[in-house]
């Protein structure tokens, strides 16, 4: 038998005493503490996009004076969205709190629980670009110590959350999305993080990272892969996601993306990192095979990326005029910037300035996309299209109720 909890039960009769619903059952009027607690995981692709954004900005080739300064403002704006975020989560978890068990595995809430987990990657990531520089060894050596915790940390959640969801959803496959893969997400920027601390770390610390990152990108690459041949499968029986959704299409760019850049990075740092002769192959060059590896590696997965961006960018254009703004449209920025970073990787590679042109001119579009999506949300906060009850990804939980058998919910 199947009953609605307590806490919500509670939570929605007040919101009923007082809200006027529309037409659409979502109501006309919402106050702050209504709002709040709809305030769902999908909101940290914002901060993920930021931090992605100061990332991207530390990286660019064709640098100008000024571009470092911009990089440390989007660095600084990451830090404080990611803070407000977590606060307003945690007070959303306060108010009903059967929310949060039902938030980890909700079929379209909870496949964005990594989006937390990868947004404090990012922030880790630019702390390496924006803070090493000026600082002491200590943050050398507490970014060590973030790392391996980050990445414990990390992998349990790819084990449990995925558990959880094969233990207690019957996902459709017509419905499939690139989302299914957000439980993996996290892990996807272990290698380019990774790649970025190894420069400054002491060779004792650098070379277990390098093996660490190895491994945990190619886990998380090999799950990602499978979840690409779920969605692909939907895309071949079934119709196109609905127009409002399909910016989302674009999160199947980032695992290439991000996979591509972090097999390119660790490949060019592994001459200075590989001990000689690691492999047994009788010669003191195994950095330098391993190097070309990584690099004929990279290069090969990143038009994979490349051609889901097509993919992505024509079925937009073609429902651009039935689309209306959700949380979705941030997968305009984050996942296209895991692209970006390869594109940069490979002219850094062969030292093309062409290569590098495009790699400004990704960065330079993202950059425009990260504006169209900040003032896109500012106005549907500011209209009550998001948070609001009704409205948000969590909307069946309100309308249907949160079981207590870990957040099952149902009439």
């Amino acid at each position: 038998m199947r009953f609605k909890n307590r806490d919500v039960e509670k939570y929605e009769q007040q919101n009923n005493d007082h809200s006027e619903k529309d037409d659409g059952g979502s109501p006309k009027y919402a106050g702050f503490r209504d709002r709040i607690a709809h305030f769902t995981w999908p909101w940290f692709a914002c901060t993920m996009s930021t931090g992605a954004i100061a990332v991207v900005l530390a990286q660019t080739p064709n640098r100008f004076t000024g571009l470092q300064t911009i990089g440390k403002i989007f660095y600084i704006l990451d830090i404080v969205l990611f803070v407000c975020f977590t606060a307003l989560i945690t007070l959303r978890f306060i108010l009903v709190p059967s929310k949060l068990p039902a938030s980890l595995h909700h079929p379209v809430e909870g496949l964005f629980f990594g989006a937390f987990w990868v947004s404090i990657s990012l922030i880790m990531n630019c702390m390496q670009s924006y803070g090493v520089p000026n600082t002491g060894p200590w943050l050398v050596r507490a970014i060590e110590v973030l790392f391996w915790i980050y990445c414990a940390v990390v992998l349990l959640v790819a084990i449990f959350q995925y558990y959880i969801l094969f233990q207690e959803e019957r996902l459709n496959v017509a419905d499939a999305m690139p989302a299914w893969i957000f439980p993996i997400y996290p892990l996807l920027v272990v290698g380019p993080m990774a790649a970025n601390f190894i420069g400054s770390q002491p060779h004792n610390a650098a070379y277990p990272m390098w093996v660490g990152a190895v491994m945990l990108q190619g886990v998380a690459w090999t799950v990602a892969l499978m979840m690409y041949c779920i969605y692909t499968q939907r895309l071949m029986v079934s119709s196109l996601p609905q127009p409002p959704t399909r910016p989302g299409m674009y999160v199947s760019v980032g695992p290439a993306g991000y996979t591509s850049a972090a097999l390119i990075q660790l490949g060019r740092k592994a001459p200075s990192i590989l001990p000689p002769n690691v492999f047994g192959l009788s010669t003191d060059s195994d950095g330098n095979i391993v190097r070309a590896l990584g690099i004929m590696a990279g290069i090969f997965i990143i038009i994979f990326a490349f051609w889901f961006f097509c993919i992505s960018t024509v079925a937009v254009i073609s429902g651009i005029r039935k689309m209306s703004f959700t949380l979705n449209w941030w997968a305009f920025v984050f996942p296209n910037a895991g692209l970006t970073l390869a594109a940069i990787q490979v002219g850094a590679v062969f030292s093309s300035p062409g290569i590098n042109g495009v790699g400004s001119a990704l960065t330079l579009l993202i950059v425009i996309m990260w504006f169209v999506c900040a003032i896109a949300t500012i106005r549907a906060v500011w209209r009550g299209q998001v948070p609001w009850p009704g409205k948000a990804e969590d909307k069946d939980m309100t309308h249907k109720g949160v079981a207590v058998r870990w957040g099952r919910y149902g009439a």
